[in-house]
């Protein structure tokens, strides 16, 4: 169901505090905290003893101090104390897992450790550019399975339908899509040319009239994706256009952690290379993402419940075709990690 050897977002960095805190991915809880010096610390969220939730207890300096008989454990996730005993036993332990802060989030590497790479994790162009402005809103919680949301960023026609009031223009029902697969996820692109700005971009784009506009919908193995849409003057844009000097590029990179087979949790941000320190203009941009975003949960919210109750079976079209790429693809690193799983422990 899920790819381990890869990381995935757990939290926004000023979520995880000195606090104990539980949270929940691929299926696993996990208690996080930080120690004394800032340090993000991921352990398995289960004392050893009874399996009450580390996270229920309280943190003493840099260890954890299970609430029910306490049992103490260090950041290495080893017990360094346990009552009535002289001895600690050998299994009195719990999964520590890697963790990396990078991009303002909390990154967790869910599979073996010894191969956890932060260098791996996805780069973000501009992210530290000051000629570039940012947007963001709080995680969102999808009651849906991860793969309907990486289907729905590797399908731009979908606005049309969804999001009329906002990313939707009448070129995006049936404009010709372009599938292309790369080593690290699925890209699918089109330009569109010669027409109207989307309603949610003709706000804030710095030139009027008719536009040549770029969807380019990319997700990376196993649930990150960058959605970069790029607005020209109409006549400067396409794969060759010399593209104008006002040319409007905005990049919303979209991380989706699912906590369970059927539940998701969403993080998302967006960069722009106009208007960097307008904060009137990111607040309005991350309330118009969000309302367009609560567009999509809605979608597919009511997707995994059809797909679940299905009396007959679904079908797929043509505009699927990157998805069902994208699909074959990371169920086939699934299939290929578990193999080797399989072989290190028989």
């Amino acid at each position: 169901m899920f790819l381990k050897n890869a990381w995935y977002v757990a939290a926004w960095a000023d979520e995880v505090t000195r606090d104990l805190a539980q949270i929940k991915m691929l299926g696993e809880k996990i208690c996080v905290f930080r120690t004394q010096a800032g340090e993000v610390i991921a352990l398995e969220d289960a004392c050893p003893h009874r399996k009450l939730p580390l996270s229920k207890g309280r943190i003493k300096g840099d260890t954890v101090e299970c609430g029910y008989h306490g049992l103490t454990f260090d950041c290495a996730g080893q017990c360094v104390w346990a009552p009535g005993t002289g001895r600690i036993p050998s299994q009195a332990k719990v999964r520590a897992y890697p963790v990396h802060e990078k991009y303002g989030l909390v990154w967790i590497w869910m599979g073996n450790a010894t191969i956890a790479d932060p260098s791996e994790i996805f780069e973000i162009e501009n992210f530290d550019n000051p000629d570039w402005g940012i947007n963001r809103g709080a995680a969102m919680e999808l009651a849906c399975n991860y793969l309907y949301m990486t289907d729905n960023l590797l399908d731009p026609t979908h606005v049309a339908w969804v999001h009329e009031g906002s990313f939707a223009q009448a070129a995006t029902k049936d404009t010709p899509l372009r599938v292309t697969k790369t080593e690290s996820g699925v890209i699918v692109h089109r330009w569109m040319m010669d027409v109207d700005a989307a309603p949610f971009y003709a706000k804030v784009l710095p030139f009027g009239g008719k536009v040549d506009r770029l969807q380019h919908y990319e997700v990376r193995y196993p649930s990150h994706a960058l959605i970069r849409a790029v607005f020209t003057p109409a006549g400067t844009g396409g794969p060759e256009g010399p593209l104008h000097p006002d040319t409007f590029i905005m990049d919303s990179y979209n991380f989706m952690t699912p906590t369970s087979e059927g539940e998701t949790r969403y993080y998302w941000f967006q960069l722009r290379n106009i208007r960097p320190d307008d904060e009137a203009l990111s607040a309005m941009m991350s309330e118009d993402v969000r309302k367009a975003f609560e567009e999509d949960r809605a979608v597919l919210d009511a997707v995994q419940i059809g797909m679940d109750e299905k009396t007959s079976p679904h079908i797929d079209l043509p505009i699927d075709g990157g998805q069902l790429r994208f699909r074959r693809q990371l169920q086939a690193m699934i299939n290929e990690e578990a193999q080797v799983d399989a072989q290190m422990n028989g």
